[in-house]
């Protein structure tokens, strides 16, 4: 996937860069590579790519690739730099390497972008297959430039092979451009697998038909990806006239039990966001689940791995410009990875991956700060009746990682009640609530803007198990290992945090929280 980016002229000098307000990350060696990082939603750590290169990796996690092999998750992505040198490209393919999930090393640049005349000045999504010894990296190709475009395909699929998964060489024939009657502006983010039905590779791409830009997965299929020869198919999916998206991009496709899975992430309707279709065969036809989205519209192409036993999604958070709790949404931002899980009648769950919850083993004191309206609170049961005004408990905060873990129950079937974070002396807050009359979960930001939501149909007197974790401005939002809402708030690790209820009465009990070791 592609965005429009700003090219900077930066100056270089010796302060580290800040990928945020309230992240920094420093150190690595001058090569690039092999860093460890102590995020569990990692950015690129700040280093040098290279001695001589002015390209500086601070930055931001883009589109993820994941891919598992030999026990390691290898989690390539777009890096989005923070300063970018006049004059090149962008989104080149970084790596962090994980075998947890919660742990990770930066391997820093796997596949570079090239120069003003190549077809990748800039690059675009993909993914890993292998056949046989050898690695094939499909990926997109993006070059905008007016002198590149007036004869060549603005985007197009490219190939990259390897025999090691760290060193790449790009294959300078191979080309793919969009066949006659779809759209070469919009070509891109190619996902190949080996199709077992058909006993041929395929690989799905996301462009749009030439004559009225509907939004189609378009199939192609080879016998043998080292003969570098892929026959166009009919689309695997076509957006219908109810959904009419612009783009689907990033597209992914596996089995789980019984169901084949569809997803796919867009970024233009009311309902942004990673979605997903099912389907009892590979060939479809594929059916919207009441719930069609993995996570809110701050989790974005989500792109699956497995390890054999689970299934996890990949997305980023997006960040927001200018970084405040204010600022506008922004591509690229913090890795983010939800465990999926099937349920009984086939949709599709998310949980935080064990490992990332085993980290919080450490219990530390919730400290009432203040209450406000009726509250009544006892050994870490906290009672809120806000049916006629509001009721607020906000206590101390908890520091940069932490994990949150209480049950909320409903007590009436109208308003909201939930949790609010970034909260300061003048009374504003980022708050995430249960809204039992949408059937949602929804993120407002301090000036009560909704930014996100999950559809979640609610109950009253019913005990749901909430589960918070948090590093930095980032906040995934867990309800009873089955959905998850991801967050962007600034300022959270340094502010005061809460619990609300607004028209509500509601009780939250066991509330515990805990940090690393």
């Amino acid at each position: 996937m592609i965005y429009r980016n700003i090219i900077m002229i930066v100056s270089i000098f010796f302060s580290l860069a800040s990928c945020s307000q309230d992240d920094t990350y420093i150190g690595g060696s001058i090569s690039g590579g092999n860093s460890e990082i102590i995020s569990i939603f990692p950015v690129p750590p700040s280093q040098w790519i290279g001695a001589n290169d002015p390209y500086y990796s601070a930055g931001y996690t883009g589109d993820i690739m994941p891919f598992f092999d030999n026990g390691k998750f290898h989690i390539y992505f777009l890096h989005d730099a923070q300063n970018k040198p006049a004059g090149k490209g962008f989104h080149d393919i970084h790596e962090y390497l994980s075998t947890d999930l919660a742990h990770f090393t930066y391997e820093g640049q796997t596949i570079p972008y090239g120069k003003t005349t190549d077809p990748d000045f800039a690059v675009g999504t993909g993914s890993v297959v292998k056949v046989g010894t050898i690695y094939y990296f499909y990926y997109t190709g993006h070059n905008n430039i007016p002198a590149f475009v007036q004869s060549n395909a603005r985007e197009s699929v490219l190939c990259a092979t390897s025999t090691d998964l760290k060193n790449w060489t790009k294959v300078p024939s191979f080309k793919i451009t969009a066949p006659a009657g779809y759209y070469n502006y919009d070509f891109r983010d190619p996902h190949v697998f080996y199709n077992e039905d058909l006993k041929k590779y395929s690989m799905l791409v996301s462009t749009q038909t030439n004559a009225d830009r509907k939004a189609v997965l378009l199939h192609f299929t080879s016998a043998d990806p080292a003969l570098g020869k892929w026959a166009v198919q009919t689309p695997i999916y076509t957006t219908t006239p109810q959904e009419n998206y612009l783009m689907m991009e990033c597209a992914d496709i596996f089995k789980m039990g019984n169901h084949w899975y569809l997803m796919f992430s867009e970024n233009w309707s009311s309902n942004k966001g990673t979605h997903y279709r099912m389907a009892t065969s590979i060939n479809g036809p594929w059916t919207k689940p009441e719930n069609d989205m993995i996570d809110g519209e701050y989790f974005y192409a989500g792109k699956t791995a497995s390890d054999g036993n689970k299934r996890y999604v990949f997305g980023w958070n997006a960040r927001k410009t200018p970084e405040n709790d204010l600022g506008n949404k922004d591509w690229a931002g913090n890795m983010v990875i939800h465990e999926l899980i099937q349920n009984s009648d086939g949709t599709l769950g998310t949980k935080s991956p064990q490992k990332v919850k085993d980290l919080f083993s450490k219990e530390i004191a919730v400290e009432v700060d203040a209450t406000l309206g009726n509250v009544t609170t006892t050994s870490g049961n906290y009672s809120l009746s806000g049916t006629t005004d509001q009721a607020l408990v906000t206590f101390k905060t908890i520091g940069r990682k932490a994990k949150i873990k209480t049950d909320v129950t409903l007590g009436t079937a109208n308003g909201t009640t939930g949790f609010v974070f970034y909260t300061n002396d003048l009374g504003s807050y980022y708050k995430i609530v249960f809204d039992i009359v949408k059937g949602k979960i929804i993120g407002y930001d301090s000036a009560s803007k909704e930014v996100t939501r999950m559809p979640f149909q609610l109950l009253k007197d019913i005990k749901y198990d909430v589960e918070i974790i948090t590093e930095g401005s980032v906040l995934v939002f867990y309800v009873n290992g089955k959905v998850a809402l991801t967050n962007r708030i600034y300022g959270r690790d340094r502010n005061k945090w809460g619990l609300i209820a607004e028209g509500q009465n509601s009780t939250v009990s066991n509330l515990r929280v805990t940090q690393p070791e």
